[in-house]
């Protein structure tokens, strides 16, 4: 699991949703809940989070993502690959942390990744937990 520290700074409420926006050092994400700030106390701005994902929901690309719908974004560099035959675990360094990402072998190729090279990981809203 990928793991960041952040702050909520602002909240969004639909019915049983909430749309939250976090603040994860310089980089704004977004998470959405099944819950409310009545429902789930620790849904307050200002409050520290912890964001959480899966490394398998890390969504990898190169050169310009501003097209693209997914919310949060985050620019790094390739520090490690390790390829097997199947998937590969790209571990990438950014501003906010390490961030790990599994992806297909035949992407890594596709892509032809390589240490050193810059990239974005991108995460959907949805994907998104979030820990007191």
């Amino acid at each position: 699991m990928n793991t960041l520290k952040g702050t909520i700074n602002s909240l969004t409420i639909s019915g049983n949703l909430t749309l939250i926006g976090i603040k994860v050092g310089h980089i704004n994400m977004s998470a959405i809940v099944i819950d409310t700030p009545k429902t789930a106390p620790y849904l307050t701005v200002e409050n520290s989070i912890s964001v959480i994902f899966k490394e398998t929901e890390v969504i990898l690309a190169k050169g310009n993502t501003d097209l693209i719908s997914m919310r949060n974004k985050i620019k790094g560099v390739i520090e490690k690959i390790i390829s097997e035959e199947l998937l590969s675990k790209i571990i990438i360094k950014s501003s906010v942390g390490n961030i790990t990402s599994i992806i297909t072998t035949n992407a890594v190729k596709q892509l032809e990744l390589k240490i050193g090279d810059e990239v974005t990981a991108m995460i959907k809203t949805n994907e998104i937990m979030l820990s007191e």
